[in-house]
């Protein structure tokens, strides 16, 4: 997002409008607030090797937020942010993650959002500090705590709105029935988690040699919608008001292959993602089997036309 006023990208998002934007990431748990404070610096995320995820921590200054949602507004975007779930935080023996999250410098950005009259559709907490965690990991009673704190503090901040953001955790990178488990149970009572979120990369690593063979195996393909259809029926079973949602998704992690991800074939894997029942829509295009006056593989096609031609790109018809 760092050219907002390109006019292809801002049609993009116009033309799948009600768009969802999930902003946040591998490095959302290492992002500060601009706050206002004179005392507090504001410095961009520095590339670092030493560093996990190879950067250093980074702010988002206030201007760009504003600029953000007005960017948002101008495009009809739904908004869901990601907060960093690591302030506060300290080492424990086993390796994990605790102390009570310090939630003061979210609560600036939240009340700020407020004040200026922000549109925000969602907070979620953390990205992929679940289970075994990528970097960090959280045990789940004590990230059951902080997302109930969370709630609470979305709760008192939009008191008197009709409409308040969802409460999302925890960005899962893959899913672990028992961590899951003992989320939904912990914030059971208090009701304070809205949507369980998990992340889909049903090719694996983009490291891998065999990506090309995966996207055209539809039985490989298969092997993720089990995933989910797992995670929504623990949700099922819960007794919870709680839903499932891929949070974010892709073929293959660590920002894909070359000439397999931004190639053709990837397409195979790209449409079934975008949401629950989609990877046995590629499994089924896969097969050829799904007839072009189905909501499948036809009507994306037809569809996904008629969007490149309404952002100024010029389609092939034969």
């Amino acid at each position: 997002m760092q050219n907002l006023s390109n006019p292809i990208f801002l049609n993009a998002i116009k033309a799948f409008s009600p768009l969802k934007l999930r902003l946040g990431g591998s490095l959302q748990d290492k992002l500060i607030y601009e706050t206002g404070d004179p005392g507090q610096s504001c410095r961009p995320f520095v590339k670092n090797d030493s560093e996990i995820f190879n950067f250093t921590q980074g702010c988002l200054p206030i201007k760009r937020w504003d600029q953000l949602n007005e960017f948002f507004h101008k495009t009809g975007a739904i908004v869901i942010f990601g907060l960093n779930a690591l302030n506060g935080r300290v080492q424990m023996r086993d390796g994990s993650l605790g102390g009570p999250w310090n939630y003061t410098n979210a609560e600036s950005l939240i009340r700020y959002s407020v004040d200026k009259g922000y549109n925000t559709s969602g907070w979620e907490l953390g990205n992929e500090l679940s289970g075994t965690g990528i970097g960090y990991r959280i045990r789940a009673a004590r990230y059951a705590a902080d997302v109930i704190s969370l709630k609470s503090l979305v709760d008192q901040i939009y008191q008197g709105n009709v409409v308040k953001p969802l409460v999302l955790a925890p960005g899962a990178h893959y899913f672990d029935k028992r961590w899951f488990s003992k989320l939904i149970n912990n914030t059971k009572a208090s009701s304070s988690l809205d949507v369980l979120t998990l992340h889909l990369y049903n090719l694996g690593p983009s490291n891998d040699s065999h990506l090309v063979d995966k996207i055209l195996d539809p039985s490989y393909l298969d092997k993720e919608a089990l995933v989910f259809s797992n995670l929504s029926a623990l949700v099922k079973n819960s007794g919870t008001s709680v839903t499932a949602w891929i949070g974010e998704a892709g073929g293959a992690y660590n920002s894909g292959r070359r000439f397999v991800s931004d190639s053709f074939v990837d397409s195979f894997c790209d449409f079934p993602i975008s949401n629950t029942s989609a990877i046995q829509q590629c499994r089924k295009a896969d097969e050829g089997r799904v007839p072009p006056d189905t909501n499948g593989w036809g009507l994306a096609q037809s569809n996904y036309a008629a969007e490149w031609q309404n952002l100024g790109f010029g389609v092939y018809k034969n």
